[in-house]
């Protein structure tokens, strides 16, 4: 072992363990400090510190490529250490925490100046991602779970920024509920993972030839996580959370639809190596996944708010994610984490133009047969393409039907009046979605390490393929035919989200009244199933 190179990996993970001290120790001096000034200089010195995240992370990143048989940094034995799991699903994690975190400081900054919550938003919000930053760079499962539940208990703190409002203590309320279950789904998991393994050390567990693969504790522990993770996702029927959180500020719901709704899938790519083969908790995934995906995609198209458009489309993102860690993919489920994360940031701060461009879209009468054409085509290629190559899609037949989908739908979206030239380049392009995806599994796949082929059971791959058809069949529907009767028939339901929130809002209802945690300086308690409207600012 290279004692400079030790040196200075030492040096880097000491670093990288410092970030989030620094937030914690910011947020603290911010909240206790009045200075004008100097909590002007404390968001500077966040700024700075996120930035530093970054390349703290990008060198770790180095050293960690650059660690191998003829140069050995002892990067990992040291991480053992200090308590830090330097993997590369770390890094890319890290990395984008600190640019995620960058860009809403960022933002906030400007929004926030003047508006009473912002002395409340600065230390929650550098509390809120330090303990992310914890739970992802930790090796030891107890400190995961610890950080997990910081993670709920300082968000809860940013949804309640105006405590005024008795709609958002509401639906601050009902989260803080379902939170409550997930962090006991967690905390069990992890207890039966070390009943399995003797050890609470991620490293150890992976390390170790788990023996029975599937013994109770394993099976019950995947069952465990998969509800915190559908919990944590808003997925079917929990999912009303999420709708009604929208109270808070716009950077608020930039942190939470692009940060910490991406953690439920996040915990299953940290821990999936300790399960061996499909476990119940990959089914439970894959079905509830992926009919939450169908189901929030359809009514997402309803949806005039576009803050509750986002929401219903973050649900069904995160279904779609949480399906495709369900079949085992594991890489395509982290790509999708991080391009999400980053569309999603972009997305809430950028709303107002995401409403004008909702306008342009509102006479919107259908594809043109020559739209049609282009998407069967598209299809055909695509298909073609996947058959001769199948390790694209790891021999997977719902991933390639998946890709089928992806470039028949980015086909129908090329405009019918373009030339055909145009057309045809544009075509083209769609079909550079499978090069695209290749290089990009390429990059992220070897951040998991040795991802298992997951033999899918006959079961799994039957319901991967029916929710796959039902996706097409409701879009297609919407896409061609968005004037025929069935379509304006389920249009009223869809619009409403098909009443399935209702039996959760009844339980929050009922329990906010026992605790009279909705009567606020002698508001009214408000009802859960109440359209939350968007301020002046978000319609604009």
């Amino acid at each position: 072992m290279n004692p400079i190179a030790t040196v200075v990996a030492e040096l880097a993970l000491l670093g990288w363990l410092l970030v989030p001290l620094s937030l914690l120790l910011l947020a603290a001096y911010a909240n206790w400090t009045s200075n004008p000034r100097k909590l002007a200089h404390c968001w500077t010195a966040a700024k700075s510190l996120f930035v530093a995240l970054m390349a703290i992370t990008g060198f770790v990143g180095l050293m960690l490529l650059a660690d191998g048989p003829g140069f050995t940094t002892g990067l990992p034995e040291i991480g053992a250490q200090f308590g830090l799991f330097p993997s590369g699903l770390a890094l890319w994690m890290s990395m984008l925490v600190g640019f995620i975190g960058w860009v809403i400081i960022r933002y906030a900054d400007d929004y926030l100046r003047g508006d009473p919550g912002r002395a409340r938003f600065f230390p929650w919000f550098l509390i809120t991602l330090a303990s992310v930053l914890v739970l992802v760079l930790t090796n030891h499962l107890l400190v995961l779970v610890g950080a997990w539940v910081g993670v709920s208990l300082s968000f809860h703190h940013l949804l309640t920024l105006y405590p005024q409002r008795a709609a958002a203590n509401a639906a601050a309320l009902q989260k803080f509920i379902i939170s409550r279950v997930g962090d006991v789904c967690v905390l069990s998991a992890v207890l039966l993972l070390h009943h399995h393994y003797g050890t609470f050390y991620l490293p150890e567990m992976m390390a170790t030839d788990g023996g029975a693969g599937h013994s109770l504790a394993l099976q019950s522990a995947s069952v465990l996580l998969a509800i915190a993770a559908l919990l944590k996702c808003a997925q079917l029927p929990v999912h009303g959370w999420l709708l009604r959180v929208m109270e808070a500020p716009t950077p608020v719901s930039a942190l939470l639809h692009a940060g910490i709704i991406n953690l439920g899938g996040f915990l299953w790519l940290r821990l999936y190596p300790v399960f061996d083969g499909f476990t119940p908790g990959h089914g439970i995934l894959l079905v509830v996944g992926g009919v939450t995906a169908v189901v929030a995609a359809l009514v997402m198209m309803t949806q005039s708010s576009v803050k509750h458009s986002l929401a219903w489309s973050t649900s069904a993102q995160m279904g779609f994610m949480l399906f495709e860690i369900g079949l085992g993919a594991y890489t395509l489920a982290f790509l999708h984490l991080l391009a999400h994360s980053l569309y999603k940031a972009h997305s809430f701060l950028a709303s107002s133009r995401t409403v004008v461009a909702s306008h342009l879209l509102a006479g919107y009468a259908g594809v043109e047969r020559v739209q049609v054409i282009n998407g069967v085509l598209a299809a055909v290629v695509a298909a073609v393409i996947l058959s001769a190559v199948p390790a694209l899609v790891e021999g997977k037949l719902v991933l390639g039907t998946l890709l089928v989908l992806a470039c028949t739908a980015a086909a129908l979206g090329i405009p019918a009046w373009v030339k055909a030239p145009v057309r045809a380049s544009l075509l083209l392009c769609t079909l550079m979605l499978l090069p695209l995806y290749s290089l990009l599994h390429a990059l992220l796949s070897p951040a998991l390490g040795s991802t298992s082929n997951l033999v899918l059971p006959l079961a799994a791959q039957v319901a991967g393929l029916a929710i796959v058809a039902a996706l097409a069949a409701g879009s297609l529907m919407i896409l061609l035919k968005p004037q025929s009767r069935i379509s304006q028939a389920l249009h009223h339901y869809y619009c409403e989200g098909l009443g399935l929130d209702l039996p959760l809002n009844r339980v929050s209802a009922a329990l906010a009244r026992k605790t009279n945690s909705l009567s606020l300086r002698g508001a009214k308690p408000t009802n859960l199933n109440k359209v939350i409207p968007l301020s002046s600012g978000e319609r604009s």
